[in-house]
Formats: structure tokens, C-alpha cells, sequence
């Protein structure tokens, strides 16, 4: 479904939400650099279908008002408007939006936090920056070794593909190497967005693994909370 919602300081923006509104526990979902499409939804739908509260903001809108919800391809214009978009919105902007969505998850006591290339390096700066999560997992981040010594405030796992072109495993070792309590996985023969099945760049073998890892540690510390 559909929902528009209102960050705190009064931007109005377009957010996807499947599951259960009584789940015990609900999911932030970030989106790449190509909005809440279509895949992104499905992974809000995956959300649900487990049982979780899920939900995915617009974090563009604040670029391309009056439009909301954007949703893009992956062509090349695709691939530069989005980097273009994402290049205009700070960390702590973005933060506004993600908190306001996470504040959509009223009836969840526990809130957790995902996402994928940009959203992936979003959920670790949301990990050290915000009180509101319990847990993060971040798939594919590109970006997070800049941040690397942050301290996070929750439990993180992280994927990364280990023939992923936009992040070097020199980065990852770099983060491992920085935050040794991060759960870290790395995905032989996998590129980045691994994990995108609509796409040339699945991977299933390594996309069902993390999948199933993710789905593992959000059971783990959303049990804790």
C-alpha cells in the first residue's frame, strides 16, 4: 500500500507498507539509488510475508517534488539521475525521513533497519547516528568504509559481493578490520547487487544465503529487545 507520511520538519513524502499492522516487529527497508521500484517493493512484500510490519520511504521526494514515489529503471539515464538525486540528499537529511517511517511502525516495538547500495550504506550511518533501530543489516553498502569508525549503537551485519566492482575488498577488509564485532559476510563470485533478482546482476546462490543470514540475525536481536 501506498502511504504518504511527514518527516519532522514538515517535508511530505511517499513511503511503500505491507504486513501485518500488529506484528511484533517491524522493517525499514532503504532503497538504492533507483527509489522504491518495483524491487524494492517485492523486498518489503519478502518483509511481510515473514510476519514483519515493512515499510519503504521515498527518500528522493525531497529532489523531485511534487512527484513522489519515483521509481526508476536501470538504464544508464536511470543509473545518472539517481546518482545525481542521491549526491543532493545529505546523510542527515535522509535521516528525517527514514526516522518519520520508522515512526509509521507504531504498533511495532521493535524496529529494525535494512537496505541495498545506497540504502545499504544508509542503514550503517542510521546503525551510529539514530536510537530507534534494534538491529541493522546492510546489503552491499557502498560508502560505509568513509565511515568505518563510527560507532554503531545496535548489533550490524553486512553482505558484500566478493566480485563487486563498485566495492573493492580492500573496503571490506577495511571495515573488518575496523569493527570486528560487525557481523560481515562476503559472497565469492557475487557483484554488487547480488541480490537483485529482476536483474543480470542476481546472484541466487549468494542472495539465498544472506537472505537467510539476514532473516537469522533479525530473529536473533529483534527476540533481545
Amino acid at each position: 500500500m501506498d502511504i504518504t507520511l511527514t518527516a519532522s520538519d514538515g517535508h511530505s513524502f511517499a513511503a511503500y507498507v505491507n504486513g501485518p499492522e500488529d506484528a511484533a516487529a517491524g522493517v525499514v527497508v532503504l532503497p538504492e539509488i533507483f527509489g522504491i521500484n518495483p524491487y524494492i517493493r517485492s523486498m518489503v512484500d519478502r518483509y511481510a510475508a515473514q510476519g514483519y510490519r515493512a515499510i519503504s520511504p521515498s527518500l528522493f521526494d525531497r529532489q523531485t517534488t511534487p512527484e513522489q514515489g519515483l521509481q526508476l529503471g536501470y538504464s544508464p539515464e536511470d543509473i545518472q539521475r539517481g546518482l545525481g538525486y542521491k549526491r543532493a540528499i545529505h546523510d542527515e537529511i535522509a535521516r528525517l525521513d527514514i526516522e518519520a517511517a520508522a515512526a509509521a511502525l507504531s504498533g511495532q516495538h521493535v524496529k529494525l533497519l535494512t537496505g541495498y547500495c545506497w540504502g545499504g550504506y544508509l542503514s550503517w550511518r542510521m546503525a551510529c547516528l539514530s536510537d530507534t533501530f534494534t538491529a541493522a543489516v546492510c546489503w552491499h553498502g557502498g560508502g560505509i568504509a568513509k565511515h568505518c569508525h563510527d560507532t554503531a549503537r545496535i548489533p550490524v551485519q553486512m553482505h558484500f559481493g566478493g566480485s563487486d566492482g563498485s566495492i573493492p575488498l580492500s573496503d571490506v577488509e577495511q571495515i573488518r578490520a575496523a569493527q570486528p564485532k560487525v557481523d560481515i559476510h562476503v559472497y565469492p563470485g557475487a557483484g554488487h547487487s547480488f541480490g537483485r533478482d529482476a536483474t543480470p546482476t542476481y546472484h541466487p546462490e549468494s542472495a539465498a544465503l544472506a537472505w537467510d543470514r539476514t532473516l537469522a540475525f533479525f530473529r536473533q536481536h529483534g527476540q533481545q529487545a
